[in-house]
């Protein structure tokens, strides 16, 4: 099918909901550090620490629910956690406004918020690969992967606005209110969703259920290293962002609205990758773009420690983002539909699930280190240091084209499952 033609009106659905959760999210970009600089005054370490505990405990909470969301229908865990976040997220504004906010509630909002991620993003994963025919993924990882661009050209500019007329915890409101309506939108996706089957699975969950998805990952050799290339980079690259927060919107003297235009702009690359994903798999394959753009994405990120006050300044960090968001625009969308391809669809929760609480605990903990390092040191040092480490991530890729999953390592899997 091509990029032109629909794929029906349950994943439009699916991908409304997507569209404004994601606004919503990229609308409160950096928000609970904007909030924590602006309004509880707290430092580099501070910051990092915030965003670094929130992820790790989440991510601690959720290695449960990756086998608990694999033998449920998932629509109605998507819309679970769309509720929860809601709640969680609006308990921001309520305590600003009657002046009882603190660091403390930050990182419990964010503990709960970063649990109900990894839940919603490992059922939502299966229930794409249920609407969509095979042939039809990379098409609707391509529209995910461009709404996700798009949404942050969008976002943080009109957050930015926000936040100069409202404050910051405006955009946390208008992010809990984008997942009420993700809520409302999968509720809308209609016809009845068949009970899981659980072929390989036992009926109750045991505590050898909760490593299935590592397991699962670990036995497939492509699998297995694009698993450890991909939480380096995600936690490097993330790793550096409270530490530009601080840069920017401190010693650098930039405004709210400039350091979200300086993320907006370049997602424009996002944008223009996504779209051409497709494209350039079609002319050259599959793994070949996976590994050129996976290898380009590791370029980019050591520009950011040149980063000077002013228009200059400006437009280095634009410059710097454009390059490495338009490589990231065609990987993700590659990288995404060849996991879900490899995954069969009674593991495909708990693999996700396990990808996603690697990602999170990874990113919390290279964030909390590379906040101790610009402690001691300087948030431009510690950011060259990560540019430098992720120049090494593309030795991790797989070297050569794997497009089917071995039968041989099935059966391991299938066999060192069965002893446990």
């Amino acid at each position: 099918m091509g990029a032109g033609q629909g794929l029906g009106r349950q994943f439009g659905w699916l991908w409304a909901a997507y569209a404004v959760s994601t606004l919503g999210t990229w609308l409160a970009f950096d928000a609970f550090a904007l909030i924590a600089v602006l309004v509880l005054h707290a430092g580099a370490t501070e910051v990092s620490v915030l965003a670094a505990a929130g992820l790790a405990v989440g991510a601690v909470v959720a290695v449960p629910l990756g086998p608990w969301v694999e033998f449920r229908r998932k629509r109605p865990v998507m819309v679970a956690m769309d509720l929860v976040r809601f709640t969680a997220l609006m308990s921001v504004p309520a305590a600003y406004a009657m002046g009882r906010l603190g660091f403390a509630q930050l990182l419990v909002v964010s503990v709960v918020v970063g649990a109900a991620d990894i839940a919603f993003t490992a059922a939502g994963g299966a229930c794409l690969k249920a609407l969509v025919r095979p042939e039809d993924l990379l098409v609707a990882n391509g529209r995910f992967e461009s709404t996700t661009w798009t949404a942050s050209v969008l976002g943080p500019p009109l957050g930015g606005a926000a936040i100069g007329l409202f404050g910051p915890v405006m955009t946390v409101m208008a992010n809990a209110v984008s997942y009420l309506l993700s809520a409302l939108g999968i509720r809308a996706i209609g016809g009845r969703e068949p009970q899981p089957t659980q072929t390989g699975a036992r009926p109750r969950l045991r505590a050898g259920d909760l490593l299935d998805g590592w397991r699962y990952i670990l036995a497939d050799s492509a699998l297995r290293q694009l698993f450890a290339n991909t939480i380096l980079v995600s936690g490097l690259i993330m790793a550096t962002q409270p530490l530009m927060a601080v840069l920017m919107l401190g010693r650098l003297g930039f405004a709210p609205w400039q350091y979200g235009l300086a993320f907006a702009v370049p997602c424009l690359g996002g944008l223009i990758g996504s779209r051409l994903a497709p494209r350039l798999v079609a002319r050259y394959g599959q793994h070949r773009v996976m590994f050129t753009t996976g290898v380009l994405r590791a370029c980019w990120l050591l520009g950011l420690a040149f980063i000077g006050p002013g228009a200059a300044g400006l437009v280095l960090v634009m410059a710097v983002e454009f390059g490495l968001i338009t490589c990231m625009g065609v990987f993700n969308p590659v990288f995404a539909t060849f996991r879900l391809e490899r995954t069969p669809t009674d593991r495909v929760a708990r693999t996700l699930a396990a990808w996603s609480v690697s990602s999170k605990a990874t990113i919390a903990g290279l964030t909390a280190l590379w906040g101790l390092l610009a402690g001691i040191t300087s948030p431009r040092t510690a950011i060259a240091v990560a540019g430098l480490l992720i120049m090494t991530t593309p030795f991790l890729l797989p070297r050569h084209s794997q497009t089917h999953r071995p039968e041989a390592e099935l059966r391991r899997f299938d066999g060192v499952v069965g002893e446990l």
